[in-house]
């Protein structure tokens, strides 16, 4: 029988390196656990949707998503606007006298939170690159009796970050007591979502510079 400890902690080793990058998605979750709402749902969502797309590309999907350019252009517009429009309504929020205070802040409703976890989740590429091209690739490395191990373990890792993200947040909640920390952190969410939605779009426009020059030569 196979040792399922080394694939196990492989999976998880490389979806934590690959998973603590800040990103979207992590902001969003800390934002929703410094608010206290909704935690659990949107920690069981990313960590299953996680291991959803993990398993998918170690099945195999990976190599089809990386043979369909298009599709990934779309994703990468689709994304840009969502980020774009995210980004921007944390700028109006940082500007807006009183708004960034917790206790008078406008919150979520459960369905509302759900959406955006589910659109930070699907349409960023990034994803897509991380979960399902690498960490397929990676899975599919390794020897077919011991890739469920594998996926195990990257599930886990998924799971420990999201829960650790979404409730580790309360511990800074005396420091957002104050609305000036909420500003910062609006500022910080804009930052991230303006900067991932210009990446987006610079990978299309450069993708269609180099399928431009290829069709020329």
């Amino acid at each position: 029988m196979a040792n399922p400890l080394a694939p196990f902690l492989t999976g998880f080793v490389l979806s934590a390196a690959l998973i603590m990058a800040i990103g979207a998605q992590n902001v969003f979750v800390l934002r929703q656990g410094l608010r206290r709402e909704h935690v659990g749902p949107i920690v069981l969502f990313c960590g299953c949707a996680d291991a959803v797309l993990i398993l998918t590309g170690v099945a195999g999907v990976g190599a089809f998503l990386a043979a369909a350019p298009r599709l990934t252009t779309l994703l990468s517009l689709g994304g840009a606007v969502f980020l774009g429009w995210y980004g921007v309504a944390a700028l109006r929020r940082m500007a807006a006298p009183g708004a960034a205070a917790v206790a008078t802040a406008e919150g979520m409703t459960l369905g509302r939170a759900m959406a955006a976890c589910a659109a930070f989740t699907f349409l960023n590429p990034h994803v897509y690159l991380d979960t399902v091209l690498l960490m397929g690739a990676a899975g599919s490395a390794q020897p077919e009796a011991t890739r469920l191990f594998f996926v195990l373990g990257a599930a886990t890792a998924s799971f420990a970050w999201f829960a650790a993200l979404g409730y580790g947040a309360r511990i800074l909640q005396p420091l957002f007591t104050r609305p000036t920390a909420w500003r910062v952190l609006d500022a910080l969410v804009a930052l991230v979502m303006l900067a991932l939605a210009s990446s987006l779009i610079a990978g299309v426009l450069q993708t269609g510079h180099h399928q431009c020059t290829c069709r020329i030569f």
